[in-house]
């Protein structure tokens, strides 16, 4: 189970059994602003406040840095691997097996609970717009999932809030249909949202940045810097806020998609991160400024976690109706607020055409973790099955799709977010720690794009992606070990015995024409 899948074999399975390359630089970053930007600016914006308060801000910096540095070594390990499996590929390269495996079965809880998260966040703004636009309420039961809270190890519904989330189900599934389509055409709609939410995100900081009143800012960090309780806070908004920036990792997924991935696989991923940055600071300024982010309390006055049960019961109340952490299409929310109600209603529209593309980009990735998976025997090798028109892999894409529904139809996006950072912490520590042993076990393979600084830069990623894992609410921080207990049995009752590895059924042989050259051997 400790066994190595050299980087040359990995690049000859892929070249044996490969997806079609069609991606370029401008596409590649356009999917990546299209994971990026959506739910975590446009809706976790409200649960980031009830966390932080106007100290949110601080929180979108502190995901974007330890995301900045965890971007870097994806770089130079997806230029150098230009094949399916994101951190799953590289930590098999050079971790090993089992930790490959458990990094995969981690990267479920990032994609598929991500997809699940933004499709409730879509949910919202389409609710809001048919309420406030066309004057439609509605039911309450079929609007959203129950608020969930532990009873030690058991998960306790509240259907005070709701009992299924009908539209989250039917964005989900009609993204999986478009999926199912092909890549080419999945990527050319892609860019017409891209374009539709930047405008969005653009228009919404004109309107709100010149009525900004500095009142709004305090207290600046009502939470403190860690909160009262695990999960709040600056640093604790800050490890849900990561949820926001993690899209750029679906960019290195696609890398076995592209052409020239040495060149073009670090433009998308950093040129997306730089993007996204800048106008997730510029939106958060302009919600605080315009009509305060202050969190609302529980009965006894002490802080509570958005979704919980008790926030629901403190948000029903009258006086608390207006407030952003209460609302579930935040941006669209603070431009009615401000006067701008036919714009704030623009803005939902945007948010609903344009949302989707997120769910595309993780569903999408999730789909090529599992395929590349499957492929190397750790999963059923019919799941890797393409389709003979589409050229997809619509069975696991199809499959992927129905769970990410039902998780969307009962759970709030705030605690899938929390789930979803999880798996991703997790993944992202590893591909830190796997860049500085691939440094030292294989020191002179080429290297398209060197991670600069990397016994800095990598140990930073490592240490901040632990940082904001112990930051996640309690309830998060559970789920990734149960998740992966589940993951370990499943391995050894099959992937471990049906590994291509653990068989011998690993051949290396040439890579393609546009993959590294192998490493040049030194003079003797």
């Amino acid at each position: 189970m400790w066994r190595v899948k050299s980087l040359d074999a990995i690049l000859a399975t892929a070249e044996r059994k490969s997806l079609h390359r069609s991606l370029g630089p401008v596409q590649l970053t356009l999917l990546g602003i299209g994971a990026i930007i959506g739910t975590g600016i446009f809706v976790l914006t409200a649960a980031a406040s009830q966390k932080a308060g106007p100290g949110m801000m601080w929180s979108f910096v502190i995901a974007g840095a330890v995301c900045a540095v965890a971007a870097l070594c994806y770089s130079e390990l997806a230029a150098m691997a230009p094949v399916s499996g994101s951190a799953y590929t590289y930590t098999y390269a050079v971790m090993g097996e089992l930790l490959a495996w458990m990094v995969g079965w981690a990267l479920i809880l990032e994609y598929a609970v991500a997809a699940s998260a933004v499709s409730v966040g879509w949910s919202g703004y389409v609710l809001g717009l048919i309420e406030n636009a066309l004057g439609f309420d509605w039911p309450n039961a079929l609007q959203a999932g129950p608020a969930w809270s532990m009873n030690g190890f058991i998960p306790s519904p509240d259907f005070s809030a709701g009992v299924i989330n009908v539209p989250a189900i039917i964005v989900a599934l009609g993204v999986t249909c478009l999926l199912m389509i092909g890549t080419t055409e999945s990527a050319r709609v892609n860019a017409i949202l891209v374009a539709i939410k930047v405008a969005a995100l653009t228009i919404f900081i004109v309107l709100t940045l010149p009525v900004i009143k500095m009142e709004n800012f305090t207290p600046f960090a009502p939470n403190g810097l860690f909160g009262s309780s695990s999960g709040m806070g600056i640093v604790g908004a800050a490890a849900s806020i990561f949820f926001a920036y993690v899209g750029f990792d679906a960019v290195s997924t696609a890398a076995e998609e592209t052409k020239n991935p040495q060149r073009n696989v670090p433009i998308g991923l950093i040129g997306s991160l730089g993007i996204c940055t800048l106008f997730y600071l510029l939106v958060a300024i302009g919600a605080v400024g315009a009509i305060g982010a202050q969190p609302v309390v529980g009965p006894a006055g002490e802080a509570v976690q958005p979704g919980s049960p008790a926030f629901v019961a403190a948000c029903s109340l009258a006086e608390n109706a207006n407030r952003l952490v209460c609302s579930n299409e935040a941006l669209a929310h603070v431009l009615r607020e401000i006067n701008w109600p036919v714009v704030g209603n623009g803005l939902g529209l945007a948010a609903m055409l344009a949302l989707p593309s997120v769910i595309l980009m993780m569903i999408y990735g999730q789909t090529r973790i599992f395929f590349v998976m499957a492929r190397d025997g750790l999963l059923p090798e019919g799941l890797t099955k393409i389709h003979p028109k589409w050229k997809t892999p619509y069975i696991v894409t199809l499959a992927t799709g129905i769970a990410v529904a039902i998780a969307g139809a009962l759970f709030p996006v705030g605690q899938l977010a929390d789930i979803s950072n999880s798996g991703t912490l997790f993944a992202f520590f590893m591909v830190s720690i796997a860049v500085l042993m691939l440094r030292v076990k294989d020191p002179n393979r080429h290297r398209p794009f060197k991670t600069p600084l990397v016994w800095i830069i990598a140990p930073l990623s490592a240490v901040g992606c632990l940082a904001l894992f112990w930051n996640l609410p309690h309830d998060a921080k559970l789920v990734l070990p149960i998740w992966g207990g589940i993951g370990l049995l499943i391995y050894f009752a099959y992937g471990y015995r049906k590994s291509h590895v653990g068989r011998g059924l690993v051949e290396v042989h040439e890579t393609d024409s546009d993959a590294p050259p192998p490493p040049v051997p030194p003079i003797s």
